[in-house]
């Protein structure tokens, strides 16, 4: 038995679903005798009937002197269709309009300095080429808190938001009730390899709006979440898309647009073991916060591939037969995409989701 060679090696598993299109056609103002493509008469006129007068003359095939003429005189000078035509009202608006809310859920776990690094890295041309195709292109983009646990172990990291000569965890920083809140925007990243520093946006919200002049710059502050927190990325994405931070008051109010296409991207170097609940309820936490529809959101996850065997690029000398949790998550969406967090760059990674993004959008359909 031959094994794969790295030629045949896919850099990253797909799943999707074609978006449904839905024609609907009508002919009008044809003649009596025009007839379909199929070699059937097409009847397409219904002719009205004006009191008082007649035009054209009219002959009658029908027995027993039954005239066909109506009270008023009018004739008939086309087929009469019994039924009337139905009312389908208004059609539901189509599309996102360019309009998406991304959420990222970032491990901060002590072995994700690469990975933070290789997203923000990244992060610039995702946006640039999504926008290339989406002229209005508007974003939403929060980085969700990955465990609620704000603190600094060592005030010497501080910048210009806390004191180097400080006392831990706080530094002499001042934080909020959302600061301390998983899954929500995070703003202060804190810790050892973070920001260490308030990320001034220029939304004033705890998330990213194309108002932003830099949106790279602010990306990269939000995002270096640090390597003192955990790894519950799925859980922190469910408690970001949830009610209560979404409320009115909540630390994510506004995020979430209903007529928004959402787009989410996890990005953890191990298995997530310790997240609330199970890949079912995580998956029914997207559905809920898009009302049901599984085209109005896609899964973007990077994560360890140490379950594929032969396939994977991280340890290639370990293999686990418990399939990745995560991984799961991506195959059990509609639109899911899954790559490996020990690629060397992630920017052919994210390009590969593009076409599928601008889909999405182009066929969004508003909730009524």
């Amino acid at each position: 038995m031959s094994h794969p060679t790295c030629a045949t090696m896919p850099t990253m598993a797909r799943h999707r679903r074609l978006l449904p299109a839905l024609a609907l056609a009508c002919a009008c103002n044809a003649s009596q005798d025009e007839t379909s493509g199929f070699g059937t008469p097409s009847p397409t006129t219904i002719p009205s009937t004006t009191g008082g007068s007649s035009t054209g003359s009219s002959s009658s095939s029908s027995t027993g002197g039954d005239d066909s003429t109506s009270a008023a005189g009018s004739t008939s000078t086309g087929p009469v269709l019994d039924m009337p035509m139905p009312d389908f009202g208004e059609p539901p608006p189509i599309g996102c309009k360019g309009k998406i809310d991304f959420l990222f859920s970032i491990s901060a776990s002590g072995t994700m300095f690469d990975q933070q690094a290789q997203l923000i890295d990244a992060f610039p041309a995702f946006m640039a080429t999504i926008a290339e195709q989406l002229p209005d292109f508007d974003v939403h983009i929060l980085v969700a808190d990955p465990d609620g646990f704000w603190g600094i172990p060592d005030c010497g990291v501080c910048t210009t938001s806390c004191d180097p000569e400080g006392e831990p965890p706080l530094c002499g920083a001042t934080i909020d009730a959302c600061d301390e809140q998983k899954g929500a925007g995070v703003t202060f990243p804190s810790g050892t390899g973070a920001t260490n520093r308030r990320c001034d946006l220029a939304s004033g919200k705890r998330y990213i709006t194309s108002s932003e002049p830099q949106i790279g710059d602010a990306f990269a502050c939000i995002a270096q979440v640090g390597l003192y927190g955990s790894d519950n990325t799925a859980e922190a994405m469910v408690n970001a898309l949830g009610p209560e931070l979404n409320g009115p008051d909540g630390c994510n109010d506004g995020f979430l647009r209903d007529d928004a296409l959402l787009v989410v991207t996890i990005i953890n170097d191990s298995y997530d073991v310790k997240s609330a609940g199970t890949v079912n309820s995580w998956i029914k936490a997207l559905r809920m916060a898009k009302h049901g529809d599984d085209d109005a959101f896609a899964v973007l996850v990077l994560t360890t591939d140490v379950d594929l065997g032969y396939w994977q690029l991280c340890l290639p000398e370990e293999y686990n037969q418990t399939p990745n949790p995560l991984r799961q998550l991506a195959l059990g969406v509609e639109h899911g995409f899954v790559g490996s967090a020990c690629a060397e760059s992630y920017e052919p990674f994210f390009a590969e989701t593009v076409a599928e993004l601008v889909a999405l959008c182009d066929g969004f359909v508003i909730p009524q």
